[in-house]
Parts: C-alpha cells; structure tokens; sequence
C-alpha cells in the first residue's frame, strides 16, 4: 500500500507537489556509486510511497541522474508526477558563459534526457549573483516558457542574500534554498517573505548531508567520489552544500546533541524534517535516498504531528547557541 504523503501547493505555479520529495543527486553516482538496479528501486519505492515530487539537474552524474530518470518515467508514468531539474552550471555555461543560446541548449539536452516534450519546471542551478542581477537569464527563460519548452522556471540558490534579491527583482516561480536544523537563517528571513509573494519554496540538504540521520560517526570514511568527501571544505563548490557548511566532526558532535530533544516515537531524521514541514512556506523538502527503506522513512513523516512551540524554541535556541558560530561560508 502506497504511504499518504500530504500535498501542497508550489506557490502560484498551480502545482500541487507531494510535501516529501525526492533528490536525485545520487542517481548521477555524485554520493558515492551505484550497484545495478539501484537508481530504479529508489524510484520505484519513491512512487510506491506517494513521493511524486523529484528534483534532478542536468550536471548530475553529466546527465545520468536525468536519463535514470527519464527511462522510469516512461516505462511507469504517473499523471500527478512533477519533475524538475536544473541548468547553468555545465563547463558550456558556468561560471561565465551565459547565452540564450548555449541556455537554450541545455534545456534541449534535459528534455531529451528526461524524455519529454515540455519541462515541468527549470530551475537556474546556482550561477553566479552577477549573472542574477543582469537578468538576462530571467528573459531567456520567460521566453522559453512562452515557446512551450518549460512550463514554470525558477532557481536553486546559496545564501540569503541570493534569495531576497530573486524575491524583490526577479518573477520566479519557486526558490530552492538549503535550510535544516542545523543551518535556520532561510527559515528565519527568506521563508515567510517567499510565502507573502506566493513563491514556492523547494527544501534541500534537509538532513545536512545525512548528519541528521543521526547516524554517522565521526571517523567514518566517505568514497572518493562522494562529495561528502572531497568538499567538505568546499573544495569543489559552495561549503554550505556539503554538512551545511559545518565542519563534519563538528557537524556529528551537534547531531548527537539534538537526539536529547527528539520526541517519544520520533528518529532524529523524522524531527527533522517534522521541523522543516512545520515551516510556512515551505512547497517540498526533497530528501535524497540511496535505499528504499530510506524513501518510506522520510515518506512517513508526512503522517506526523507537528512539533509543539516550546520544541520549535528550543530547537531555534539551539542553533543560535550552538551551532550557527560553526558555519562556514556566507550564509
């Protein structure tokens, strides 16, 4: 039997998106690598559990991540399926190769990809904030929705300050921001603008790049080709993108700390993402999975209660006192 998971609307783009959603970063192998049938299982416990909400990007395992998905979703289409993806940070355009043309292209390649005629929705994958305030990109892609290649765009950004300016300046249709408990400031200043101006908020790093699973130790030995590994300092890319920008030892010794405030019947994991859907303006929290019992773990917590006030304080206390002065990067 399929898991209930609760829907909501994404912002005014007339979606209604099921409030657990799925990463697909670790499709591409960008986590660590795959054994043979295990992209498809994911997918496969994905829609058994009601999570009809994914999130790819072209760049994810060089476009593995889409056609994994693209494949699935022929062979087993849903009518109430979204999916979105992401473009601008290929060699063709980033960090300083912008055109309408080479943008153009990048969409062209993901709906042959993902094997579709029209793009649920493309979301700018973090360019540069240059690139955002010269507005460009925002013509091109109204262009792009007018001519029917994607029918909603909007973008995946970094920092609070990225988020405010799309919200005042840009028509964007949705934000994807990072905001868990261990990094709250997007929840503090973003969300509640975004959900004055009927901007859809997607959700991802949720669990920090699984610390808050609560499961992981600090000698633990990531693979060579998960980015858990080789941008814990934010070698590869932006610090917050891997542990919320929280040195890892640090980041485990944290966790642990909150499991003292996790409620009778709860995981880590679930108060966390319990958390995040208690947040107005939240459309989505997209938590990736490696297995299936991972999808209907994070499914379930649709089903929960909301945490009560006096946790949602403690838990905003906690980050002030204890964990926000260990972040990394600009926040």
């Amino acid at each position: 039997m399929s898991q209930i998971v609760q829907h909501r609307p994404l912002g005014k783009t007339g979606y209604s998106v099921s409030e657990i959603g799925l990463g697909c970063w670790q499709l591409g192998g960008d986590w660590g690598a795959l054994q043979a049938g295990q992209a498809e299982s994911v997918l496969q416990a994905a829609s058994d559990n009601g999570v009809t909400f994914w999130d790819t990007a072209d760049v994810y395992g060089g476009g593995d991540s889409e056609r994994i998905i693209g494949e699935f979703n022929k062979a087993h289409p849903e009518t109430d399926r979204i999916i979105v993806t992401k473009a601008g940070r290929t060699p063709e355009l980033y960090p300083d190769g912008y055109s309408r043309d080479r943008l153009k292209a990048a969409i062209e390649a993901s709906r042959e990809r993902l094997q579709v005629e029209q793009l649920d929705m493309v979301q700018l994958h973090c360019i540069p904030i240059n690139e955002i305030k010269r507005g460009d990109v925002f013509e091109w892609l109204a262009e792009f929705k007018q001519a029917g290649l994607i029918r909603q765009f909007g973008a995946s950004v970094e920092t609070c300050d990225d988020a405010r300016y799309c919200l005042e300046n840009t028509d964007v249709a949705s934000l994807q921001l990072i905001v868990n408990l261990l990094r709250q400031d997007m929840a503090e200043s973003i969300l509640p603008l975004a959900h004055q101006k009927e901007v859809g908020v997607i959700v991802r790093l949720g669990l920090a790049s699984g610390l808050l699973s609560g499961k992981m130790t600090a000698d633990h030995e990531f693979a060579k080709e998960d980015h858990r590994n080789f941008n814990q300092n934010g070698d590869a890319f932006f610090v917050g993108e891997t542990f919320a920008g929280l040195p890892y030892k640090t980041g485990v010794a944290l966790a642990h700390e909150l499991k003292s405030l996790v409620p009778d019947g709860m995981t880590l994991a679930q108060m966390s993402l319990r958390w995040l859907l208690d947040q107005q303006g939240v459309s989505s929290v997209i938590t990736g999975a490696s297995r299936p019992e991972q999808i209907a773990d994070n499914a379930a917590v649709s089903a929960l209660p909301s945490l009560d006030n006096e946790l949602h304080t403690q838990l905003s206390h906690f980050y002030h006192d204890r964990v926000r002065q260990h972040i990394r990067g600009e926040i």
